[in-house]
């Protein structure tokens, strides 16, 4: 749910330009994706390649070169420039076996195009030995803190000021951690990925997948006032690809499937709209006089109509709407606010949401044609994000009346709540496949409030059973608020969509 009133997204073009620096190319950055030029760093005997595949949003590059150690480097360099704070993600691997064991693919940040500057890494190399490496003073020597995982193909490198910090991975994995602190590299850097065959005679071919770079928003930013960069994302189930369709510089959230499998709805200044897979373009659902909708929007499960959250005027807050999927002038179903929407009953007669009474974040339930409310929680704490399985069995939510924000799930008259989840994230909105095999959640580290859901922080879309078993990650996101808020599976059950942010948004 969304608890504030929707006010208008803004473009924030004053965020993106904090952390951009402009910077003349030497290729045109549509060659390269994200980056503005490529080339070899210290003129390795054997030439380097840079390439950007458009369609399936990966890169792959060829280098040659010595170690990427001691008091110089040689290797093959994609780059960017940029200032303030930001995360570089991406999946890497080296495709074949290789010469050296000690090749070495990830992401670097330097301060200079000269072989002997200042840097940090972030390094996987060919053995699976992965480090966090830097140069602290021009030539001078290589320094490595190695972390405890061997061969991850997710690596992160994120800048906070003077501290750096290393996250990686095997993908379906959490994160590992490792943090270098005081090392000033000065506020402009070159930024990109880069690959060393630690051998002159040789080349190494390195391939990038998910590349993102995150350029959050700055200090003292205003939540729900001011917003980054959106980008809209699919992926496949049992995939790690992940595809950008759509960015904007301003906020849109929470993409939901349409039944047909052919669009996505979400929503965008108040607004809700229809984006079309096939053309790539967005195009607006009249929703009447109703225009200050928020993030909580689903489609029944025949796909024919949608129930909606939207504040109904200037003295109330959210209250829960439906109206046709096609558009028309939303019919209020609640009398009483604040009240988010979550959920359908499978044949559409009853409607289930989080509505706030007496101080106290509950669920409930109401017919859908409107009628009295029914409360189907009691527990101190928030519940929250209640959606119905396909057979109409059980309602899962979150709740964080355990402490942590966790799954549960319930019959439909509110009997055997049950826990699903117990471990140590904040685990948010349940959206359960249409096969009805599996779920996904959104899930927060623990240094969130449970209580909340807030925007730009670095989160996981994880997937398990039915039973809470056989977690596993397979999105590693920049998001949080408006990322997966509403059912965004494909109607078929191999897809999700979802949102990331950043102030720069993605190539596509």
């Amino acid at each position: 749910m969304a608890r504030l009133r929707v006010r208008p997204s803004l473009t924030m073009a004053g965020l993106t330009a904090f952390a951009i620096v402009a910077w003349a190319p030497a290729r045109a950055a549509t060659d390269i994706g994200y980056f503005d030029a490529s080339g070899d760093v210290g003129s390795p005997a054997i030439a380097g390649t840079t390439s950007y595949d458009v369609a399936a949003q990966t890169y792959t590059m060829v280098g040659s070169g010595t170690n990427m150690w001691a008091t110089r480097d040689e290797f093959q360099f994609a780059w960017r420039k940029l200032s303030g704070d930001f995360i570089l993600r991406t999946h890497a691997a080296f495709p074949g076996q290789g010469v050296e064991e000690h090749r070495k693919l990830g992401w670097i940040i330097r301060t200079s195009l000269d072989a002997d500057a200042t840097y940090v890494d972030a390094a996987i190399h060919g053995n699976g030995l992965t480090s966090l490496q830097y140069r602290a003073v021009r030539g001078g020597p290589t320094m490595q803190l190695p972390s405890a995982v061997v061969a991850p193909d997710v690596i992160q490198l994120e800048r906070k000021g003077k501290m750096f910090i290393m996250s990686v991975a095997r993908y379906g994995e959490p994160f590992t951690r490792t943090e270098l602190t005081e090392l000033d590299l000065g506020d402009a850097v070159y930024v990109g990925l880069f690959v060393c065959a630690h051998n002159p005679k040789v080349s190494e071919r390195a391939v990038f997948s998910n590349v993102r770079i995150v350029v959050p928003p700055p200090a003292g930013w205003r939540p729900y006032r001011d917003y980054i960069g959106s980008n809209l994302e699919v992926m496949k189930i049992g995939s790690p690809a992940l595809k950008v369709l759509y960015t904007a510089p301003g906020s849109f959230q929470a993409p939901n499937w349409t039944r047909d499998g052919k669009s996505l709805i979400y929503n965008a200044d108040g607004k809700l709209y229809r984006f079309d897979l096939g053309t790539k373009t967005p195009t607006l659902i009249d929703t009447a006089t109703v225009t200050r909708n928020n993030n909580d929007h689903v489609l029944n499960f025949a796909g024919d109509m949608l129930g909606i959250s939207s504040s109904a005027g200037d003295s109330d807050g959210s209250v829960v709407f439906t109206m046709p999927t096609t558009g028309g002038v939303p019919t209020r179903i609640t009398k009483a606010s604040p009240s988010y929407f979550h959920g359908w009953s499978p044949d559409g007669t009853l409607l289930f949401y989080t509505a706030q009474r007496n101080d106290e974040f509950d669920i409930y339930k109401i017919p859908a044609g409107g009628g009295d409310e029914i409360r189907l929680t009691t527990a101190k704490g928030l519940d929250d994000g209640p959606e119905s399985t396909p057979d109409g069995r059980w309602i899962f939510f979150n709740s964080a009346r355990t402490g942590r924000m966790q799954i549960w799930k319930m019959r439909p008259d509110g009997t055997e709540q049950q826990q699903i989840t117990g471990d140590e994230f904040n685990n948010w909105f349940p959206h359960i496949a249409p096969d009805g095999k599996s779920m996904v959640v959104l899930s927060f580290l623990s240094d969130v409030d449970p209580s909340d859901h807030p925007f730009y922080k670095q989160v996981y879309i994880r997937q398990m059973n039915l039973e809470g078993a056989e977690a596993k990650v397979i999105a590693y996101v920049y998001g949080g608020q408006g990322t997966i808020n509403v059912p965004s599976w494909s109607p078929d059950s191999t897809s999700i969509a979802f949102v990331s942010n950043s102030a720069l948004t993605a190539p596509h």
